[in-house]
């Protein structure tokens, strides 16, 4: 500052010196060029003052924004990880064509057995042929009734409302099909060409629940529209699949599924029935993820440590850029107690809830160390535990550092390095306001010396030529004489 006040004051003096130059040598002046020098001199100082504090926001910005950064992509890329389900227990099974397992909401353990007795279907019925396939067939409307079949016997759910199609004169089997997916009930249909002429085929939905019968009340003026119509008393010859649920045993239990999907069907296990193995049942055992987690916390620990190395320069008290900073003061508080955060608040007893408990140790300039030996006892003692801590649920080790990431990075908390950044933010948008301000100040005033120094140049003008009448009046007075 002292720099600045030396500059702006020497060309205050020179520029004096030249004003006074020119009147005492009684030569022109470049009236623009001095009011560009004298308005300049007045502003100088408080226009270098402004930049000053500009630029070292700029810095400020650019180093809590790096932190912020750090602390996002940490915490994203153990999100990927976590996601990609390398770090949790999954589940495999030893007959793939039986099933394909994955992991459930829960965290699963030790070995299932699992026999499929059946598949879960749905009803599939087709109508007789009609050729050719743009054959009128009717009109009227067909109703759909949802329920379920034994037998020749039709029982109609009576929580589900019978679903009507309207059928307009001239319609094919496209047209009725159209018709029929238009009311969006769960079965679809579609004309498919075979070597009799078009059939309609109609599909419902997986379930012994979602069975279905067609009826049809026909326009007597326009028959034919109850040769669509089927309910299990006219036979099978139409029926060409049943709706069933699917059959299987699990861990010994026998149950029972609308759909071959079957979410956290045991704790840690959903599983997707794609074939059947009456008498020979199969064994769904439990990943270990030791060593997929051991790897994660190494990489997790040197991903801390960078940052600690970054958030160290920018806090020293001499030379760092954000060394008062209270949004850096937060996130060297959070990081400080990283490692010992409850991330599993409902774990059982005995079983990990810390990073600490995985190993993760904070020295005392912050830094991070792994204790391998600690990390290997807890993963052997409790591998199911461990691989829970894994999970991209509302805790975990990836939810405490997500937390941690939008606790230094929220720009509504003043005490955060987002809120920093909106703070320093605001205060540069000021200062180049103030800036702009002074800018027009001198240029008002450059403008002014303009004018001022233009009506003293015609002034010295007029005297410089008074000034040499004298002077030639007196020199010719000397010469008479």
């Amino acid at each position: 500052m002292a720099t600045t006040s030396t500059t702006s004051a020497t060309s205050s003096t020179s520029t004096t010196a030249t004003l006074l130059s020119s009147l005492g040598a009684g030569s022109g002046i470049n009236m623009s060029q001095l009011a560009e020098q004298l308005s300049n001199a007045q502003f100088a100082a408080r226009l270098d003052q402004l930049t000053n504090k500009n630029d070292k926001l700029t810095t400020q910005i650019s180093a809590a924004s790096t932190l912020k950064s750090m602390a996002s992509t940490i915490a994203s890329s153990f999100g990927d990880r976590v996601r990609t389900g390398d770090l949790a227990v999954a589940p495999v099974i030893a007959n793939v064509s039986v099933a394909t397992v994955t992991k459930g909401v829960a965290t699963g353990n030790g070995t299932s057995t699992l026999e499929v007795t059946a598949l879960a279907k749905g009803q599939t019925l087709v109508s007789t042929a009609v050729a050719p396939a743009t054959t009128p067939v009717g009109s009227g409307t067909l109703t759909l009734r949802f329920g379920t079949v034994s037998g020749t016997t039709f029982t109609a759910d009576t929580a589900r409302a019978q679903v009507d199609v309207t059928v307009a004169a001239g319609a094919t089997l496209d047209d009725v099909a159209l018709a029929i997916n238009a009311t969006g009930s769960g079965v679809t249909a579609y004309v498919a060409t075979g070597t009799a002429g078009a059939q309609l085929v109609l599909k419902g939905k997986d379930g012994a629940a979602n069975a279905f019968q067609l009826e049809a009340a026909e326009d007597p003026l326009d028959p034919g529209l109850s040769a669509l119509a089927w309910t299990p008393a006219a036979g099978t010859a139409r029926l060409k699949s049943a709706a069933a649920d699917a059959a299987f045993t699990l861990d010994g239990v026998a149950r029972t599924s609308a759909s071959n999907t079957i979410a956290d069907a045991a704790p840690g296990l959903t599983l997707k029935l794609t074939g059947t193995n009456i008498g020979a049942p199969t064994t769904i055992s439990f990943s270990d993820p030791g060593t997929a987690i051991t790897t994660a916390i190494h990489d997790l620990t040197s991903a801390l440590n960078e940052m600690v190395a970054e958030l160290n320069r920018d806090t020293d008290p001499l030379t760092g850029t954000l060394n008062n900073d209270p949004g850096a003061r937060t996130m060297r508080r959070g990081m400080t107690q990283l490692a010992s955060t409850i991330v599993m608040p409902s774990a059982a007893a005995g079983s990990p809830s810390t990073l600490a408990d995985l190993g993760l140790k904070t020295n005392r300039d912050g830094t991070y160390t792994l204790d391998t030996t600690r990390l290997s006892a807890t993963l052997a003692r409790d591998p199911a535990g461990s691989a829970a801590m894994f999970t991209s649920g509302l805790f975990g080790v990836y939810a405490t550092l997500d937390k941690f990431s939008r606790t230094v990075t929220s720009s509504t908390d003043p005490a955060s390095l987002g809120g920093s950044v909106t703070r320093m933010t605001k205060l540069q948008t000021s200062i180049t306001k103030q800036q702009s301000d002074l800018a027009s100040k001198q240029e008002t005033l450059r403008t002014s010396m303009v004018s001022r120094f233009a009506s003293l140049d015609g002034q010295l003008s007029a005297q410089k030529s008074t000034l040499s009448f004298l002077q030639a009046q007196v020199a010719a007075w000397n010469a008479k004489t």
